[in-house]
């Protein structure tokens, strides 16, 4: 996702954080057995090094493959406004690539993932959505434990985050629901800095409001309709796991933090209750340095996310036994879904030329504008640069049920709650192609997300070397029902502005934009415009590759906490869900081990 000229080019300043000691080689670690190895410090990695690490009589590791999130050269994964420079392209970033997408003119696509501590959570667009309830009943019901359902996870959403107030201080009455919030230690915040938009989007669900009604919080189980964006965000900085789980407790001597290094493999240790048991891992710093063990008396957890769990697994003789034999690796436990059911959210932008240089396309014009921004955001983290990016309000949507689209399609939405699209309104040019980029005016976007897809790719192993990227496929709109949803969402935006509180503002679609008004126009520029919302989901979900207790069937010794086990991907953007089943796997976790 690029925002008019990507982002800022000024020289950004870094802000500073004291994380404690990492340690940064293999060799420094002071013992190689622990109670918990913990394998990936990114979302869910983070959540369970705090919580395992309350008892100190417990003893945790954590091997992250990526770098510090703090340093001199941090600025742009801390300032909320340069999230577009976090990734891909950066040494914050895996840097992956798509399989050739026959549905986007059989091209390849990025697919970035956070390579930092605090994985994506420190590389994503900050948006907070924790979905439909519908989506953890579904979970629950597919895990066979009602300990995952909306109602029994409530306390661990309570338990998790917190809402502050926006870095402008402004009065959020009438934003948001405090009883949906806690008083966790993941701050997020409403738009911390207003958009000329704003009054018009709110407006429109007055106008509008049969189809498009507001929803005072979007995070209350219900999303449906459109609201304030909440973000990972408070004092004008970006809130990762990083520095709301991992940095306060760093200081703990119960935890070891080694970064810089990738886990290579999983050991099978012996067998326990019939089933091979795996409590050992190997670990590099790059494919031809040494390479070294460490034990866990439990057990070992991956938190490695959608990618590098299924590929750590395969790689350790954990799936497909004939995919496995190809390229060189003995099965230990045949499982064909390993890596298999990839989900994500696609992503198309739609831009209107418009009315007004009061948009945040004027700071990627004027440098001067730029610096002075910057300059402020150095002194009080305040302005422009303090506020998310994409969005200050989103909405989300489902296609009515007497619609003839469900005369050819069942719904796969996970219940009444759960939509089948979003929509965000951005405050500039917002685009997946630095093609044709403007150099002058302003612009409104609106980002249309199928959020209950049905297309399903898969991550594999391309080698056998760890170090090796493996073939990824989200096979984005692959499906019939995927593309004709887009087609919808792409009308409802059109519906959207074409309401009477744009009538001033809105001169005219932007070029490709323009060529939206027919069904095959829309797909066609679906096929050239669509990428990947990062929010990949279900290559070892629940019930096919994990048990509903999250540990590894047929296996011993493992347990996957990450986005990996969602069995459909979650109607929100998925960091929230990911901390909120991180927070019960710990409660899980602990009790599993109580003496």
């Amino acid at each position: 996702m690029y925002l008019s000229l990507s982002v800022l080019s000024v020289s950004l300043l870094a802000a500073q954080t004291a994380l404690g000691k990492l340690y940064t080689e293999p060799s420094q670690l002071r013992s190689t057995t622990y109670d918990y190895v913990i394998v990936g410090a990114g979302t869910a990695g983070s959540v369970l090094a705090n919580r395992l690490t309350e008892d100190q009589k417990i003893r945790v590791l954590v091997v992250e493959a990526g770098r510090s999130n703090n340093g001199s050269d941090v600025a742009n994964i801390r300032i909320p406004f340069n999230a577009p420079l976090a990734s891909p392209g950066t040494p914050f970033d895996w840097n992956f690539t798509t399989v050739n997408q026959p549905s986007l003119n059989n091209l390849p696509e990025p697919y970035p993932r956070g390579k930092v501590l605090g994985g994506s959570s420190s590389t994503n667009y900050l948006v907070y959505t924790r979905g439909a309830s519908d989506d953890y009943d579904r979970l629950a019901k597919i895990a066979g434990d009602d300990g995952w359902t909306w109602d029994n996870l409530h306390p661990y959403i309570l338990k998790h985050s917190s809402i502050v107030p926006p870095a402008d201080g402004h009065n959020t009455t009438g934003q948001f629901d405090p009883a949906w919030h806690g008083n966790g230690p993941l701050r997020t915040s409403l738009a911390g800095f207003p958009a000329v938009i704003d009054p018009l989007v709110i407006q429109t669900t007055q106008v509008l409001s049969d189809e498009f009604p507001f929803n005072l919080d979007v995070n209350s189980g219900n999303p449906l309709g459109i609201g304030w964006t909440q973000s990972t965000i408070a004092n004008g900085t970006r809130q990762s796991s990083a520095v709301a789980y991992l940095g306060p407790v760093l200081f703990r001597s119960n935890l070891d933090v080694l970064i810089n290094t990738q886990v290579t493999r999983l050991i099978q240790t012996g067998h326990a209750g019939g089933k091979p048991d795996f409590r050992s891992i190997e670990f590099a710093q790059n494919a031809k340095s040494r390479r070294f063990r460490a034990t866990a008396r439990r057990e070992v957890i991956l938190s490695s996310g959608a990618v590098g769990t299924p590929q750590l697994l395969m790689l350790s003789g954990i799936g497909d036994r004939k995919a496995l034999s190809k390229v060189g690796i003995k099965a230990i436990v045949n499982n064909p879904d390993v890596g298999e059911h990839l989900q994500d959210h696609p992503f198309l932008p739609l831009q209107w030329e418009v009315n007004s240089n009061e948009t945040f396309d004027q700071i990627f014009y004027n440098p001067d504008l730029a610096a002075a921004v910057l300059d402020q955001w150095n002194r009080n983290h305040t302005g422009p640069l303090a506020t998310n990016p994409v969005t200050n309000q989103l909405g989300f949507l489902r296609i009515p049920k007497n619609h003839s689209i469900w005369e050819q399609f069942e719904d796969p939405s996970s219940g009444p709650h759960a939509p089948h699209y979003e929509i965000a309104f951005g405050n500039s040019f917002v685009t997946t192609s630095a093609q044709d980029l403007p150099t002058s005016g302003g612009f409104l976007s609106i980002t249309p997300i199928v959020v209950s897809p049905t297309s399903r790719g898969y991550v594999r192993l391309n080698t056998s070397n760890p170090f090796d990227q493996p073939l990824i496929d989200p096979a984005f709109l692959s499906t019939d029902y995927d593309v004709a949803v887009m087609v919808e969402a792409v009308k409802a935006s059109q519906r959207y502005v074409a309401a009477s509180p744009w009538k001033d503002y809105i001169i005219r679609p932007f070029i490709d934009s323009a060529n939206t008004t027919t069904v095959e126009g829309i797909v066609e520029y679906s096929r050239q415009r669509t990428a990947t919302t990062r929010h990949p989901t279900g290559t070892a979900q629940v019930g096919k590759v994990v048990n509903g207790d999250l540990t590894i069937k047929n296996v011993s010794g493992l347990r996957v906490v990450d986005a990996s086990i969602f069995p459909f991907v979650p109607t929100g953007h998925t960091q929230a869900p990911t901390y909120i089943i991180a927070e019960r796997a710990a409660d899980i976790i602990k009790a599993a081990h109580r003496n």
